[in-house]
């Protein structure tokens, strides 16, 4: 039996956890869950009806005030025991990302390990959630403020990286003394069930963790306007985050907005142009570009254009397109057929504004998408404004520094972005000057479990990751006490 076959042959049966329970389908309705590398389907998921997600939500704030009172050191020896268990079963969780998302199974392995990170962390990181002493006005007088737990959690998290996304939302609020009700992916289902099924494992209690299934935007007003739930973490676009935001504001609730991006990268001509064309590659094209953070909009130095894009064409030219369980197979498909009618619009729009140089797919059942590599674009090109979320890469020429931060710095887009350069001073310069959440120079690492993840203008609202991602989860509090 073929990888893919076991794999197929293993994929769970889909259900909906609620205050500890495990159910089925039963008289609900289902949404198939479809392989997008040949569009079969592999399961069926539950839709939550309403009383379901009333349930579930309960189930939460009725758990709360137990979690809230465990220890700190206790609630990290739980998340600590979920990293260990998914680590070790990283193989297992690799292929349902494989099979879910079409991501190689290499970089679905590299996803897993990220999660157990980001599971280690927060059991850590919850220890130091320090309060301070205020110096008082008078001997008679003791000033402490401290965070606490905000409270019940409301989460939404993507397609894009089924690991990841709900680990990093998990992460942070368990091990802030937060419960949770979490809407993952409803086309990449069983990476999340298989993560609350390891959370059980290693002691969670009932009702800390609640995930739910079904339509998105009515899941998403309820989480933003239900007074039970005290925060709002959510991941995907820029236009359904404002909406939410909006509805959010009818209960005073927090909110930690993860938006879309459209990643600058800042070429100058004092670095290695050739071997940051050829690193470039690979960071723009995995999992079919299908990552908010993705290196998307090149802007290369005028000297140096010339040579950057001959080696980002000719490596892109080469990439091997695949079955995400072969070996060799360097980008799969993209997640959805209207991923697919996304993309293939940019690029024939790009055809009409400029030039298009293309890899090649495999053709047949599969969302499959070639890379694209576009040049040369008018101004009036869509790609040149619109996030395209998937394998294209825009490369222009730009006549400066200055010039490339501008060019930068155009879109109302600020979650990510890179710069390569030989020079300290440009370095610093860059630091200053360019208007994005995270700004990696030199290399192509933009989120670390241990650093703050969130973006700029309308690429979101608060950050998630480090200890600034855990303080997103709690509320401060002053308490002032006369002898």
């Amino acid at each position: 039996m073929t990888s893919r076959a076991a794999a197929v042959s293993a994929y769970p049966t889909l259900r909906l956890l609620i205050g500890g329970e495990w159910i089925a389908a039963g008289e609900r309705g289902t949404v198939p869950v479809v392989d997008p590398s040949d569009e079969a389907v592999l399961g069926r998921l539950p839709v939550a009806r309403e009383d379901d997600l009333d349930r579930a939500i309960q189930a939460a704030a009725d758990a709360f005030p137990g979690w809230r009172d465990t220890p700190a050191l206790a609630r990290g020896r739980i998340l600590r025991g979920a990293a260990e268990r998914l680590r070790g079963r990283r193989a297992a969780v690799a292929a349902l990302i494989a099979l879910e998302l079409g991501k190689p199974l290499a970089q679905a392995e590299a996803e897993v390990e990220v999660a157990c990170e980001m599971f280690e962390w927060a059991a850590e990181e919850g220890r130091r959630l320090y309060g301070r002493d205020i110096p008082a006005r008078s001997r008679s007088l003791r000033m402490v403020a401290f965070a606490e737990p905000v409270g019940p959690v409301g989460a939404v998290a993507g397609w894009n990286a089924p690991a990841v996304t709900p680990a990093r939302k998990i992460s942070g609020a368990l091990g802030a003394g937060c419960t949770l009700v979490l809407k993952a992916s409803e086309a990449t289902p069983a990476t999340a069930l298989a993560i609350a099924e390891i959370l059980i494992e290693a002691g969670l209690p009932p009702g800390i963790l609640n995930l739910v299934f079904g339509d998105p935007p009515a899941i998403g007003r309820r989480l933003a306007t239900d007074p039970r739930l005290r925060l709002l973490s959510f991941t995907g676009g820029t236009a359904v985050g404002k909406e939410l935001m909006a509805l959010c504001a009818g209960t005073m609730k927090r909110m930690v907005m993860e938006l879309g991006g459209h990643a600058p990268v800042l070429v100058m001509a004092d670095t290695d142009v050739e071997a940051v064309a050829a690193s470039a590659v690979t960071a723009k094209f995995r999992n079919a570009g299908q990552v908010c953070i993705a290196p998307t909009r090149f802007l290369v130095e005028t000297s140096a254009y010339d040579r950057f894009a001959g080696a980002f064409q000719a490596a892109t030219e080469t990439i091997v397109v695949g079955d995400p369980f072969d070996a060799g197979t360097q980008m799969g498909p993209l997640q959805n057929a209207r991923r697919r009618t996304a993309i293939r619009a940019l690029v024939e729009d790009a055809r009409a504004h400029g030039t298009v140089t293309e890899g090649a797919a495999p053709a047949g059942p599969g969302f499959w998408q070639a890379p694209a590599v576009l040049t040369g674009l008018a101004p009036a090109a869509r790609a040149r404004h619109e996030e395209p979320f998937g394998p294209v890469a825009l490369i222009e020429p730009v006549a400066d520094l200055e010039a490339a931060i501008t060019e930068a710095n155009r879109l109302s887009f600020g979650l990510a972005a890179y710069a390569f350069t030989g020079s300290l001073h440009t370095a610093e310069r860059l630091s200053r000057a360019v208007q994005s959440g995270t700004l990696a120079i030199n290399h192509w690492a933009a989120s670390f479990p241990e650093t703050p993840f969130g973006g700029l203008k309308d690429s979101g609202f608060g950050a998630e990751g480090g200890t600034e991602g855990l303080l997103a989860f709690t509320q401060q509090r002053f308490v002032s006490v006369a002898a």
